[in-house]
């Protein structure tokens, strides 16, 4: 890669490598992992970049990153998921209250307990939407899907969120 085709591959990718490495951890579950499927997703990416045909980078490298983390994984089938640990994205909250700040940290472990246990296919859509804040169509163009689909796959994982996060009924 010349000079000039890295300035703008590095323009055009380095923003999103915190997007590419939260939707690989996700997909992965694994921090290690993780790292080495950002790592060759844009190894890829830098071998493919003249296919790149300008527009929304972000959507191109997470459709990369994708690809690479659906390699990693069909590699690896029978691994077990791993729960995601307290220091996976956490804002820094200031409060002073330690009681408020026990309930915070159950809470997002209870939702990163809910989010790793989704189905793969659900998973992916509920990070790319809800972590990352991308539309449907992005979201479809990332995963080579149809809208439709995009839309049926991110309201059942919801649905599924919804049950694994309900209280438990007193009994």
């Amino acid at each position: 890669m010349q000079a000039e085709e890295r300035w703008k591959f590095e323009q055009i990718t380095m923003p999103h490598f915190d997007a590419a490495y939260n939707l690989a951890r996700w997909l992965t579950s694994d921090a290690h992992a993780a790292e080495d499927v950002v790592q060759e997703a844009y190894l890829r990416a830098a071998r493919y970049f003249s296919s790149f045909r300008g527009g929304d980078g972000r959507k191109w490298l997470l459709g990369v990153v994708r690809r690479a983390s659906l390699d990693w994984l069909a590699k690896r089938k029978s691994q077990p998921a791993v729960v995601l640990g307290d220091d996976v994205h956490e804002a820094v909250d200031v409060s002073s209250d330690p009681v408020i700040e026990a309930e915070r940290k159950f809470d997002q472990q209870r939702v990163r307990e809910a989010i790793a246990e989704l189905p793969q296919q659900y998973r992916e859509v509920v990070v790319l939407r809800e972590l990352e804040g991308m539309s449907y169509q992005e979201i479809a163009a990332v995963i080579e899907a149809p809208i439709g689909t995009v839309m049926s796959r991110l309201a059942r994982g919801r649905e599924c969120l919804q049950v694994r996060l309900r209280p438990p009924a007193n009994g």
